[in-house]
């Protein structure tokens, strides 16, 4: 797989994160919305439960817990992007993050494998190995103009 193979926008299908005692779990449930777009240089994703809980008031007046609602049920960064090699697994997509909702993640770099199968993009990454959380998060996109 080469970058031009990765550019442009990707709907989200499925985000799940399979644990090795066999649990599944979708971070954002199983009704999503977003996408995640790749460019030249730059890369942007976001992602959001379906059906999110509208604020009561204003953002900038809105309660702790209806704030803390609408933090927990969407997701988004952004950066530059590289592909840095191949793994056993695919190819090792390097999100160099510049932009995220997650202030720890600024600065940082989130390293995803790649795979095309069947016309739908899968980006995986692997968690706590050697813990009893170890799982592998896998992110299902699809072409947007499929």
């Amino acid at each position: 797989m080469k970058k031009e193979d990765i550019f442009g926008r990707w709907r989200i299908i499925d985000w799940r994160q399979d644990y090795d005692d066999g649990r599944v779990t979708y971070p954002l449930g199983q009704q999503l919305r977003g996408f995640i777009e790749y460019g030249a240089t730059a890369m942007f994703c976001v992602i959001e439960k379906a059906e999110r809980p509208r604020l009561a008031a204003s953002q900038w007046t809105a309660s702790e817990p209806d704030k803390a609602a609408a933090y927990s049920s969407y997701f988004s960064y952004a950066g530059g992007w590289e592909i840095e090699g191949e793994s056993e697994a695919g190819v090792v997509i390097a999100h160099h993050v510049e932009h995220s909702l997650y202030p720890n993640w600024e600065g940082g770099i989130q390293r995803r494998t790649a795979q095309m199968r069947e016309g739908l993009l899968y980006l995986s990454a692997r968690f706590e190995e050697g813990t009893p959380e170890a799982r592998t998060a896998y992110l299902i996109w699809q072409r947007e103009d499929s």
